[in-house]
């Protein structure tokens, strides 16, 4: 069994994608990789884990203002991800805890963000469905 309905999927796929990739672009001198982490295992992603619909149906912008009330967040000073790749990994994890149905601050745990760098050349150009199979179940 899938995490929540398909219908929500294509949404929480694209818009954690773009929620990744917002940061990344907008604050180029903050740790974007921290945020995922941080991101990922906050009461605003387990909300769209337990398929609140109000998150679930959020864009990228209304999901960071969100994030930043809910969970009294601050970015970090660092290095932010560059290029395709806070998109992608935004569009994996979401993917991934969709379909093992697993909470996604466990995903995180068992997925870091270093391992989907790394990863990231073989994997980005697959399908994403494939790409989440391909890592299987860790």
């Amino acid at each position: 069994m899938r995490a929540y309905a398909e219908e929500y999927l294509n949404d929480v796929v694209e818009n954690q994608g773009k929620l990744f990739d917002f940061i990344a672009q907008t604050y180029p001198d903050k740790d974007t990789e921290e945020f995922i982490n941080t991101y990922m295992a906050s009461k605003t992603r387990k909300s769209i884990d337990e398929a609140q619909a109000y998150v679930n149906t959020m864009d990228a912008k209304e999901l960071w203002n969100y994030f930043n009330k809910t969970e009294n967040y601050h970015l970090r000073d660092g290095n932010a991800l560059e290029g395709f790749m806070p998109f992608w990994i935004g569009e994996f994890y979401a993917y991934y805890q969709w379909y093992y149905n697993l909470p996604s601050a466990e995903v995180v745990r068992k997925i870091p963000v270093s391992f989907l760098k790394k990863a990231y050349t073989g994997l980005h150009d697959l399908e994403l469905d494939l790409a989440v199979k391909k890592v299987g179940v860790v």
